[in-house]
C-alpha cells in the first residue's frame, strides 16, 4: 500500500510563487507525478519524476514556469509554481506508479495511488 501527502496548496495572487510536497509511505511505485484539476475539467498531468532513474517530464502547459524534484530521500517531490496565473487554480494532486519506460507519463489513468489533494487559488 502507498499513502501520499501532499502540502503547500493556498490562495495567492497572479505572479507569485508557491512549492508544492509530496510525501511517500510505501515502498511501490518508482514514479511520482503531480497532476490538477480544475472544477468542470479533466485531470491533467504536469510533471513526472523516475524516482529510480531521475527521468523528469514536463507539460508543455506548465514548462518554463513549474519546477519538479525530488528530494534526496527519494520519498518527497516537490512541484515549485512561478509567475502564476488565475488558470492555474485547480485541486493539484499527487500520484504514485510503476513503469518501465524512462519518462513516467502524464496520463491520470496510469496512476494506480493518489493522494488527496492540495488546492492552490490565484487571483488576479
Amino acid at each position: 500500500v502507498v499513502r501520499l501527502e501532499e502540502s503547500g496548496g493556498g490562495s495567492v495572487l497572479a505572479g507569485s510563487i508557491l512549492r508544492l510536497s509530496c510525501s511517500k509511505f510505501g515502498s511501490r511505485g518508482n514514479s511520482l507525478a503531480w497532476f490538477r484539476q480544475a472544477p468542470g475539467k479533466e485531470r491533467e498531468g504536469i510533471a513526472s519524476i523516475r524516482v529510480d532513474l531521475g527521468g523528469i517530464n514536463v507539460a508543455d502547459s506548465v514548462k518554463g514556469r513549474f519546477t519538479v524534484s525530488l528530494d534526496p530521500t527519494k520519498t518527497t517531490i516537490g512541484l515549485r509554481m512561478t509567475d502564476l496565473k488565475p488558470e492555474d487554480t485547480a485541486m493539484y494532486y499527487c500520484a504514485a506508479g510503476s513503469f518501465t519506460s524512462y519518462y513516467a507519463p502524464l496520463r491520470p489513468q496510469d496512476y494506480g495511488f493518489w493522494g488527496q489533494g492540495t488546492q492552490v487559488t490565484v487571483s488576479s
